[in-house]
């Protein structure tokens, strides 16, 4: 059964990349575009993991774990940019500009490794 992840960001062309880049590796994404539409997708629950982008504000982030925590366990991945100073509440941190990192923690994080190349 392959891992549901929830992908969160304020750009819709970020979440599209994003989306096809993990379903390359076999797991079953739902995107949410901005802040109202994540609360709603969160609220329905059942994902392993929630993937915050880059362009969602420090502030937007911090509510949106809140409520991500109190309506699912899942674990927490922050996407940052260079020299971004990580969000605490966060469970895991990536680089947004390093597609094989990225793959490669998610991997870990859900318990599988990345078929992507490192090179």
């Amino acid at each position: 059964m392959s891992k549901r992840i929830l992908s969160v960001s304020y750009h819709e062309e970020l979440l599209t990349t994003r989306r096809m880049l993990l379903e390359h590796e076999g797991y079953q994404v739902t995107s949410a575009l901005g802040f109202t539409e994540s609360l709603e997708r969160c609220r329905k629950g059942g994902f392993d993991l929630f993937i915050l982008g880059h362009s969602i504000p420090d502030l937007d982030k911090k509510e949106l774990i809140k409520s991500f925590r109190n309506s699912n366990g899942a674990p927490v991945l922050s996407l940052l940019r260079q020299g971004e100073l990580p969000v605490s509440v966060a469970d895991y941190q990536a680089p947004v500009d390093n597609p094989a990192e990225f793959l490669k923690t998610v991997g870990e994080i859900l318990g599988r490794s990345s078929t992507a190349s490192t090179d």
